[in-house]
């Protein structure tokens, strides 16, 4: 990666589904290093179709796709694989050891760490999202929240370049909610969430985009996007009752 490389460059990405259906229209979409950024819109604006790209799960439409300065692409899949961590929905989904430290570990020892290395990189992803002391429960036996915090994990342990969260506020009590958004908070990585969840989107995220039918129709700040009535009216999205973004402190 070039010093100046953004953590993820989208250019003019179109894609269609084998259906016919037409996804995206010529996505821009550029995310620096360290930044954290909201992805909203309403269902079947193109978010999932967006985040299936940056590790190759999705291709052959138009454009490129570029994570820290390498094209995602057949020739490189592994690596990107590695830099773009994708945190699903529902952790049950990343979750298939027996125990939380397998879990952890499955991703490392895959490209080939092994021994003290391996051991070192499972306990500093689990230490960094709070679960360290829980390396050998099994993750069944783990709240919901707390699984969710050990699928984090998985991902981190890869350190991957950009990490890529999936509603991350959801199913959540208000204590895991709080819990995981301090450690989302902590870490010094790249960020992009994708969520309905938008004070969760103003708490977390400077910066906003906005997709609706596979195009970006805003792209700034998460406060002036939220307070936007107009801009929220016509993209269908709508804030938790009572809640008013311009209120809070900057």
């Amino acid at each position: 990666m070039a010093p100046n490389d953004p953590s993820l460059d989208v250019s003019g990405l179109a894609f269609a589904y084998p259906d016919g259906h037409q996804a995206l229209f010529g996505v821009d979409l550029v995310i620096q290093r360290g930044e954290r950024v909201a992805l909203l819109g309403a269902n079947g604006a193109g978010k999932t179709t967006l985040v299936m790209h940056l590790n190759g799960l999705l291709s052959g439409g138009v454009g490129t796709v570029h994570v820290a300065g390498l094209l995602v692409g057949k020739p490189n899949l592994r690596e990107i694989r590695r830099r773009v961590g994708v945190v699903f929905q529902d952790p049950d989904d990343q979750l298939f050891m027996p125990t939380v430290r397998d879990d952890v570990a499955f991703g490392p020892a895959n490209i080939g760490l092994e021994g003290d290395a391996l051991t070192a990189r499972v306990e500093s992803a689990l230490a960094m999202v709070g679960m360290l002391e829980f390396a050998d429960r099994p993750p069944h036996h783990l709240s919901f929240g707390q699984r969710r915090r050990v699928a984090v994990a998985t991902v981190l342990a890869m350190e991957p370049e950009i990490l890529v969260l999936d509603e991350p506020s959801s199913n959540l009590d208000p204590a895991s909610r709080r819990e995981l958004a301090d450690i989302l908070r902590s870490l010094d990585i790249t960020m992009l969430m994708v969520t309905h969840d938008l004070p969760y989107a103003l708490e977390l995220c400077p910066r906003a985009v906005i997709l609706s039918d596979g195009v970006v129709v805003a792209d700034g700040s998460t406060r002036e996007i939220l307070t936007d009535d107009a801009l929220m009216r016509a993209n269908r999205l709508e804030l938790p009752y009572g809640f008013d973004p311009a209120s809070l402190p900057a």
